[in-house]
C-alpha cells in the first residue's frame, strides 16, 4: 500500500488499533471535503497494530477529542512537507460539545443553549461524568 506524503496537514499517528474511525466521525472529518487517509491495522513495533489518520490540510482540530479516544495518540504537524510540531495527548480534565448526555433528566435534555460538559472522573478507568447530574459518560 503506498499512501503519498503530505505537505501541509496534520497526521494523527499511535492511534489504538480499532479507534481511528472513531475518532474520523469525532473530529467530523466525514463532515468535510479534505482529503484524508485512513490506515487501520498498521503493524507497529512498540504497540503490535495501530491505525493512522493523514488529513491533507492544515485545519485546527480540537485535540481533546484526539486524547479523548486514544491518550497514547500523537499529533503531527506537517508544513512544507516537514515535521514541525509532535503533540503527545494525555486525558482532558473536560470535555465540551463532545459526548452527549444520555440521562433524559438531565438539563441538557431540555435546555438546548447549554453546552454538554463532562468532567474526568477517574483517570485510571478514563470515566467522564456529566457536570450537571453526574451521570457517567458511555465510551
Amino acid at each position: 500500500m503506498n499512501i503519498d506524503s503530505i505537505q501541509n496537514g496534520v497526521v494523527i499517528d499511535h492511534i489504538r488499533a480499532g479507534q481511528g474511525m472513531k475518532l474520523y466521525h469525532l473530529l467530523k472529518l466525514d463532515e468535510t471535503e479534505l482529503s484524508v487517509a485512513i490506515i487501520r491495522n498498521v503493524t507497529s513495533g512498540k504497540m503490535g497494530k495501530k491505525d493512522i489518520i493523514k488529513i491533507d490540510a492544515d485545519i485546527p482540530l480540537n485535540l481533546d477529542i484526539v486524547a479523548y479516544v486514544d491518550p497514547g495518540a500523537t499529533v503531527n504537524i506537517i508544513r512544507g512537507g516537514k515535521l514541525v510540531e509532535k503533540r503527545q495527548m494525555e486525558l482532558p480534565e473536560t470535555l465540551t460539545d463532545v459526548l452527549i448526555c444520555k440521562n433524559p433528566r438531565c438539563i441538557t435534555s431540555t435546555e438546548q443553549e447549554l453546552h454538554h460538559v463532562f468532567r474526568l472522573s477517574d483517570r485510571e478507568k478514563k470515566i467522564y461524568r456529566c457536570l450537571y447530574c453526574e451521570t457517567k459518560a458511555g465510551g
